[in-house]
């Protein structure tokens, strides 16, 4: 069976015949299909296309070579109902293109804001800026040299130094020109704790000061504008508009290969932009291709359970680069919360009813901020199977190896008392000052309460007893007797406050004694993709050879050059706030041309 052009094999995490793992043909990443006869499977010697759309090598290994970059449209002239003219081609109305335009329209430039959706994307409200005076003023500091050592062992060395510097040279000026917006509209920064005395996961993360975002007096956000719309807001007082329903068909070369526009479909037919100084692709990644991400990303595959993505992120940005000859980032990179909450027996990975019904889906929707607390985590076969102290990705990635790529967390009575004592940084600290406003005024809390909706869908699990949990669960015969053993032996831990199983800190060992017991069936949430176009320093898109493409600029989850496999989870905020810096540098750069 297949559905949108690749194998359900395929959905299931890339996985093909002896389980090698998706091969694509890397031309600067872009993909080789396979003729209909001999192909060449990257990585291996002379293959053949297989019916189930898998290319069968010689060496007896697999790989999938699924098409998921394609060709650029055909595009008559004829079908063209409209042309504009411009300076700067914006495309893509989230937190990348909201700065730029918010920006390009207090210099009076001229430009267009083209937007796919029939809206301004969602804000990122938690964005990172180095060296700001809400953190300097407090005394602290960046170490530059050490967040440049931190940045190059999350990639692998694969990152772009050159545009870390750029970053943390720019992102004050970022800083500056949100916060003077925001403080206008009656917001107040909040510049985030990030000290983490304990450490995490055994290993000396750097966890540098610069995470901001913005609340009322009393730390919320009633009241408080959303910064893309009060940014669109600006942009209509400086008498622009965006274009809503403009969908990037191609960009536009010429026959030196500069890009000097694009087309869009709309409404109305084709519209082609033609921009004199630059385009600007802000249009975000490829989470909501499944495709794209099956293809590229199938550890991602294996390991999500809930959506939290923007639906019009499809790639487009990145394959209509691809076409106009950019290279993309070699390996994959997601952002993944380990957050995405499911009834027991459910598995990670698209679902099956959607596949055939060709929209894949994952199963659940959302995030479930507690599933990113250091409690016992299990997998189908009852046991403990990786250190819970680090967040967001590891356990995802970790339970991608393990049966099914969920796992379920368990805590007990105590949950409000240990997640303060766990003190969680980033968003997952939304949970400790979350629980605070159910504490009873004995100093308890009330967790039902806490809970009250997860409990009613039937996503989370509670009872009186560790047995009776493990039957609410699913775990039966030898799962369930793994489970209690292991149960037991995490408290066997906590009482020598030493975990010389997995070798998590003391401070983040809990006990399972008091009732009530929790169970959650967890995989993880994908929020965006971020490997993207290679860029340099200036933001322009790089070709095969890595020499600027004359004319292409991109920004944020589109672009690449500093992200690989997974997203620097201690670095909080620095993926939105690189992708304002980067869009504000774009805009700045071409306005002085």
């Amino acid at each position: 069976m297949k559905s949108q052009g690749i194998s359900r094999r395929s959905f299931l995490g890339g996985v093909a015949g002896a389980g090698a793992l998706a091969a694509i043909g890397l031309a600067g990443c872009a993909p080789q299909a396979p003729s209909s006869g001999d192909a060449k499977a990257a990585g291996s010697t002379e293959a053949k296309a297989a019916p189930n759309g898998v290319v069968a090598t010689d060496n007896g290994s697999s790989a999938i070579t699924v098409d998921w970059l394609g060709s650029a449209p055909e595009i008559a002239e004829s079908d063209i109902t409209e042309t504009k003219d411009t300076d700067l081609l914006i495309v893509g109305a989230g937190n990348g293109g909201m700065i730029a335009g918010a920006y390009a329209s207090d210099q009076k430039m001229d430009f267009i804001l083209c937007e796919k959706g029939s809206e301004v994307g969602a804000t990122r409200h938690w964005f990172n800026a180095v060296d700001t005076k809400p953190f300097t003023d407090q005394g602290y500091y960046t170490d530059r040299a050490r967040l440049h050592g931190e940045w190059a062992r999350y990639s692998s060395g694969t990152c772009d130094q050159a545009l870390i510097n750029m970053w943390m040279n720019e992102s004050n000026d970022m800083f500056e020109y949100v916060d003077k917006y925001m403080s206008a509209a009656g917001a107040k920064v909040i510049a985030d704790e990030f000290e983490m005395p304990g450490g995490m996961g055994a290993t000396p993360f750097y966890t540098p000061c610069g995470e901001h975002h913005y609340g009322n007096a009393e730390g919320g956000r009633d009241g408080i504008p959303e910064r893309n719309k009060l940014f669109e807001q600006i942009m209509n007082d400086n008498g622009y508009q965006i274009s809503y329903k403009h969908e990037l068909a191609k960009l536009v070369t010429d026959e030196s290969g500069k890009v000097t526009g694009a087309i869009f479909k709309t409404d109305n037919g084709y519209t082609q932009i033609n921009a004199k100084k630059g385009v600007l692709l802000t249009t975000g990644g490829y989470s909501a291709n499944p495709t794209m991400l099956s293809a590229l990303s199938p550890i991602t595959t294996a390991s999500v359970t809930a959506l939290g993505y923007n639906q019009n992120n499809d790639g487009m940005g990145i394959k209509a680069a691809l076409w106009a000859g950019a290279v993309k980032d070699i390996t994959s990179a997601t952002m993944i919360f380990d957050r995405g909450l499911v009834a027991p027996g459910t598995t990670a990975g698209y679902t099956q009813e959607s596949i055939e019904a060709g929209k894949p889906q994952f199963p659940s929707n959302g995030q479930f901020n507690a599933g990113t607390q250091p409690f016992l985590k299990v997998n189908l076969k009852g046991k403990r199977f990786a250190l819970e102290s680090a967040d967001y990705d590891y356990l995802p990635h970790a339970a991608a190896q393990q049966p099914g790529g969920v796992y379920i967390s368990v805590w007990d009575g105590n949950f409000g008392e240990d997640v303060q004592r766990f003190h969680t940084l980033g968003c997952s600290a939304g949970t400790r000052m979350g629980v605070q406003r159910v504490r009873r005024e004995d100093g308890t809390y009330d967790l039902e309460k806490y809970f009250e909706k997860e409990l009613a869908d039937g996503r989370l699990q509670m009872a009186d007893t560790l047995e009776e949990l493990a039957d609410k669960l699913g775990f039966d015969a030898d799962a369930k007797k793994n489970f209690l053993a292991t149960c037991e032996r995490y408290n066997e831990l906590f009482d020598a406050q030493e975990d010389v199983d997995f070798g998590k800190e003391a401070y983040r060992l809990s006990e399972l004694r008091t009732p009530p017991f929790f169970g959650a069936t967890l995989g993880g949430t994908l929020l965006t993709t971020i490997d993207g176009v290679r860029i340099n320093a200036d933001c322009q898109a790089l070709n095969a050879e890595f020499e600027p493409i004359e004319g292409l600029y991109c920004a944020g989850d589109c672009s690449g050059s500093l992200f690989s496999g997974n997203y620097p989870d201690q670095m909080h905020g620095v993926a939105c706030g690189r992708t304002m810096t980067e869009a504000l540098h774009v805009v700045k750069l071409l306005a002085a041309k």
